[in-house]
């Protein structure tokens, strides 16, 4: 996820006024320290404008 956000040169705070959630919220999903619930991981594939396994690993681990 960080490398998607990266290449879209979106602030944390930017991805996460986009999806509805704080910049903590999306560092903790970013770092793993946090897994999204479904309603955000959806939220945040639809900011990407892709689908959500290409968002997440299916592996769990955040990209």
């Amino acid at each position: 996820m960080r490398v998607l956000r990266a290449e879209r040169r979106w602030s944390q705070a930017e991805l996460g006024e986009r999806v509805g959630v704080s910049r903590q919220a999306i560092n903790a999903v970013e770092t793993g320290k946090h897994d999204p619930s479904l309603t955000l991981a959806f939220a945040l594939a639809h900011a990407f404008e892709l689908k959500i396994e290409d968002v997440f690993d299916p592996h769990g681990e955040p990209d």
